[in-house]
């Protein structure tokens, strides 16, 4: 089952990890809401996961995505975006966090490579620091154009 992807909690996932490490794997971790996944997401995380090993995906818990995105959101609940993106072969391993920010479980499970869309400046990267004092290295990815959750939400709204 696409599931068994997701970790029970940063803690598990580490000791998960754990053995790519040893083994040299590069350990990429991303976060997000993803909220309504769609062909933009696709791509971003199968770009995210060609810069390593093994792709990590931080998923916002519906409290966090309320508070950044606003009322209504998510339209997802966490266990439907879980399995969805469970589902998608680019991603390795999922774990929800309930912060605003991921910085906490970057701290704990210590990326090589850090990653996220261009649509975030380079200083403004949570994690940053962490991932690059350790010897990592932040990569940001082009997102497709016109191709979001925002967007599909403001289509569907204008055509009922």
């Amino acid at each position: 089952m696409a599931l068994a992807k997701l970790a029970r909690d940063a803690a598990a996932l580490r000791a998960a990890l754990a053995p790519r490490r040893r083994a040299g794997g590069r350990v990429v971790f991303t976060n997000g809401c993803f909220d309504l996944v769609h062909a933009g997401h696709v791509r971003y995380l199968e770009a995210a996961r060609a810069l390593g090993d093994v792709l990590v995906l931080g998923l916002n818990d519906d409290a966090s995505v309320r508070r950044l995105k606003g009322p209504g959101r998510p339209i997802l609940s966490l266990a439907e975006r879980a399995e969805v993106l469970a589902g998608l072969t680019a991603v390795d391993h999922l774990v929800a966090f309930v912060d605003d920010t991921p910085l906490a479980l970057i701290e704990t499970i210590e990326p090589d490579v850090l990653v996220k869309g261009t649509d975030w400046a380079a200083d403004a990267i949570v994690g940053r620091d962490v991932v690059v004092a350790r010897g990592g290295r932040v990569e940001r990815i082009d997102l497709v154009p016109g191709v979001s959750t925002s967007e599909i939400i403001r289509r569907i709204r204008a055509s009922a």
